[in-house]
């Protein structure tokens, strides 16, 4: 039996076998997926149940016991990382996994927070449905930390963030009582909407175990197509091409360097090259779009020089294997060694602007930088990524990452950009926050997380 007696208290509600204590049980709930941050746990408590949550909850308030909530632990800013002082308690959703309902003539789909993405975007095919929300890791990752994250995606360009799909939440309050919003209304005004408070506050003010989902209908037909272009300039007016012929029918933009698929070329096996060699490349989809009107855009892209090279997926296979190459980026970086990485936003016209200026910058700063850009240009997200290639010269490289962060930054903040678009701040973006965020904002996400957690218990050192 356990002698730690907040130990034992948790394991009588959620049982011994579900709260991990060992060293080497707790290792993977205590590094971040980045490898860059290693911390220290209490324990690990694995509840199966909303009520079983609110019940750990509350004993870690009475405790005084900082909580770490944590969902499939892909965080790429720290968020779910404990710190090393080793008192916290680490409760991981990944037991609350029930598909709670669907409903497709309301066009929702009620689900528990340890649902893998991929398992509720599973869970709507089966009913004919698109749960639109896409990344790398829906495999691994959780609707509870996609909504505390507010994940972005592939297509927002469509459907929009995590926040414009959810219509109703539950959470787990600091202090263990249960707010129960699961409601699955598109209009509801009555007062505040106190779902927005918990998505995107990465466990800062409360767990969330449950949530309301938007559905759309499946696309019957899509089109998939790898396209040479000269620079971001082209890519911008190639985006805005495509959206005036085809509006919500685009349903995806990506821009790819000749870095970035370098890096997936040489790391990922099986990887090949879709097209000749270009300074960069777009993946764009289209959703239920007439093929035939997409190849006749194409050609006209072609013809007028704005695309050098492409080719369209003939087949969903095909479509995957594009689509392996801009989502593998981000291993095939982890794989190369470690990289300062950036998840930034501008305004998508001034893509162009950012690239030229921040790349400058950086390179009569740090002669010899390779960057690795990538992302979602249709929603003007850019994943800027920095690193150089010899091992001994990136060690020393990324110890100046206070001043490639600065120069980054300031360049995203002239042009009344974000310094994180979809991967949160956690503790990797904590100071930067504090520098760019408008003094205002800090004070009254300081004032919310003070209501809400006034012992400062809730995943303590991120955010605020």
């Amino acid at each position: 039996m356990p002698t730690d007696p907040l130990i034992a208290q948790l394991a009588a509600i959620v049982g011994e076998a579900q709260v991990l204590t060992a060293a080497a049980d707790l290792a993977p709930y205590v590094n971040d997926w980045r490898g860059r941050y290693r911390g220290a746990a209490r324990c690990v408590v694995r509840p199966g149940s909303r009520d079983e949550v609110a019940a750990v909850v509350q004993a870690c308030t009475a405790a005084g016991v900082p909580i770490v909530p944590q969902g499939g632990n892909t965080s790429l800013c720290g968020a779910a990382t404990p710190d090393g002082a080793g008192t916290a308690v680490i409760v991981s959703l990944g037991r609350l996994k029930r598909i709670v309902a669907v409903d497709p003539k309301n066009n929702t789909i009620s689900v528990e927070a340890g649902c893998t993405l991929a398992e509720v975007q599973a869970a709507a095919r089966e009913v004919d449905r698109l749960f639109p929300l896409a990344l790398a890791s829906e495999g691994t990752c959780q609707i509870g930390g996609n909504l505390s994250t507010n994940a972005g995606g592939v297509q927002v360009l469509r459907y929009g963030n995590t926040r414009e799909l959810t219509l109703g939440l539950e959470v787990v309050l600091p202090d263990g009582q249960v707010w129960n919003g699961l409601r699955g209304l598109r209009k509801d005004n009555t007062g505040y909407d106190l779902k927005h408070l918990f998505i995107g506050a990465e466990g800062t003010l409360g767990i969330i175990t449950a949530a309301v989902l938007k559905l759309y209908p499946l696309p019957k037909t899509q089109s998939t197509c790898w396209l040479n272009v000269a620079s971001p300039i082209v890519a911008v007016d190639l985006l805005n091409s495509a959206k005036t012929a085809f509006d919500a029918q685009l349903t995806a933009f990506e821009l790819v360097s000749e870095t970035a698929l370098g890096l997936v070329l040489q790391h990922i096996p099986n990887s090949t090259r879709p097209t000749t060699a270009s300074p960069w490349y777009v993946l764009a989809e289209f959703s239920d779009a007439d093929p035939a009107a997409v190849e006749t855009w194409l050609a006209a892209q072609l013809e007028s020089g704005a695309v050098s090279d492409g080719t369209v997926a003939a087949s969903a296979a095909q479509a995957a294997r594009l689509w392996a190459l801009r989502e593998n980026i981000s291993e095939a970086q982890k794989i190369e060694g470690i990289s300062i990485k950036h998840d930034i936003a501008v305004p998508v016209s001034a893509i162009p602007q950012f690239l030229e200026s921040a790349d400058a910058a950086l390179a009569q700063a740090f002669p010899g930088i390779r960057v690795v850009a990538f992302g979602h240009v249709g929603d003007g997200n850019l994943h800027y990524n920095l690193s150089k290639p010899g091992a001994q010269d990136n060690t020393a490289f990324i110890a100046a990452q206070p001043e490639v962060n600065r120069i980054v930054h300031d360049t995203v903040h002239a042009l009344n950009g974000s310094i994180s678009a979809e991967h949160g701040i956690g503790q990797l973006k904590r100071d930067e926050l504090l520098r760019y965020k408008n003094p205002v904002e800090i004070a009254l996400m300081r004032t919310l997380k003070q209501a809400l957690d006034p012992k400062g218990l809730m995943n303590p050192g991120k955010v605020v």
